[in-house]
């Protein structure tokens, strides 16, 4: 075989122990950052693509391995679950020839093919679409848009069904005797517990605030909210809706969509529309049927949100109606609402001068205000 590889990687490796940041400027290790960020990418794939072809050949087992994964997971610092995806995302890269070059080049990571090629999988066609979306985004949004991808591909009905059979939830103990756990509510279930948990962690983080003490990180009042919502001392179900579904009125009146109509939850994706009329058997549900026209005329003046204006700002922007997200980092939880143009500089309270911003980018929003001269000084506001 061919040593240039092999001498290159340990040239690489030996510079890289020696590296010290502070003898550079900030510029330059934003740079070498960046370089280094796409090398990474570059060398994970070649090391994917060489490692599946080891497997394949049975070379593991040379190695005293009798299954592939493990040796992957032992070499590579990762658990032998992930070296079965990685394996996984290998065997579909020979169908995904653009991911599978962009891979190589530093463009994508890992994580961003496997996404890729597992929608790819179950959506044929969608690669040159995912793709341009990892090139230009992170991880987070690309998983939207093939999510979007696989829900879209099926019916309503058997996208239910699945998400149904795919309900768990494990637990179990870390280090520090922490009790864990994970798993997977169907959305009909799952956002009307999410809705109440932030809304709970909301109220107990502003309460902080108004204490003037240090605030802990929102995840951990959302464990707090988990708590008192268990033992029932949660929010009142009323205080605010905990599904908003979306539907065409043309399906919503026949019990079925037809091609270019929708019928989801808020922050929950599709769902058949007899589901969807269940749910609003419940009355702490909001059904929004709409027939296309536009919402961007809810207007009122003063800070106050009134319920018309904040359900539009949920819902997020027509025609999609996908749900509110943060203007700047795209985090769909712990959101507050604020005036891009300052109430105290003159700005109205309305769809088109309010924006969705999780607390830490509000808080930098507002400063960056403050330091520009919109609003006085004081505590955080609008």
């Amino acid at each position: 075989m061919s040593t240039v590889v092999l001498e290159l990687a340990a040239s690489l490796r030996s510079e890289l122990a020696r590296f010290e940041p502070e003898a550079f400027s900030p510029g330059d290790c934003a740079r070498l950052a960046e370089e280094l960020a796409s090398t990474e990418k570059a060398c994970a794939a070649l090391r994917l693509l060489a490692s599946a072809r080891a497997v394949s050949g049975g070379a593991h087992r040379e190695r005293g391995f009798s299954e592939g994964a493990l040796w992957m997971a032992r070499h590579s610092g990762r658990t032998g679950r992930q070296a079965r995806r990685e394996l996984e995302t290998a065997g579909g890269l020979g169908s995904c020839p653009q991911t599978r070059t962009a891979l190589l080049s530093g463009e994508v990571s890992l994580e961003q093919a496997a996404e890729i090629v597992a929608s790819e999988r179950e959506v044929p066609g969608s690669e040159s679409e995912l793709l341009a979306v990892a090139r230009g985004g992170d991880l987070t949004r690309l998983r939207d848009t093939a999510r979007q991808a696989r829900q879209g591909a099926l019916e309503p009905e058997e996208l239910h069904g699945r998400q149904r059979r795919a309900r768990h939830l494990r637990h179990w103990r870390d280090s520090l005797g922490m009790v864990c756990f994970s798993g997977a509510l169907a959305p009909s279930t799952g956002v009307g517990l999410l809705h109440r948990l932030e809304l709970a962690a909301e109220r107990a983080r502003r309460a902080a605030r108004a204490t003037g003490g240090a605030l802990e990180a929102f995840e951990a009042y959302a464990a707090d909210a988990l708590v008192e919502l268990s033992a029932g001392s949660g929010p009142s179900r009323g205080e605010r809706a905990e599904l908003v579904v979306v539907c065409d009125l043309g399906a919503w009146r026949r019990g079925h969509v037809h091609a270019g109509e929708v019928c989801h939850l808020l922050d929950g994706g599709p769902v058949p529309v007899a589901v969807a009329r269940e749910l609003c058997e419940d009355a702490f549900v909001k059904a929004v049927l709409h027939d296309g026209v536009s919402i961007s005329h809810v207007r009122h003046f003063g800070r106050h949100l009134p319920a018309e204006l904040r359900t539009a700002l949920d819902l997020g922007p027509v025609p999609e109606l996908s749900g509110a997200e943060c203007a700047r980092c795209k985090r769909r939880y712990g959101l507050e609402y604020d005036h891009v143009d300052p109430i105290a500089h003159g700005g109205e309270t309305s769809v088109a001068n309010l924006q969705a911003l999780c607390w830490n980018d509000h808080r930098d929003k507002t400063e960056a205000d403050r330091r520009a001269g919109l609003i006085g000084r004081g505590p955080p506001s609008g």
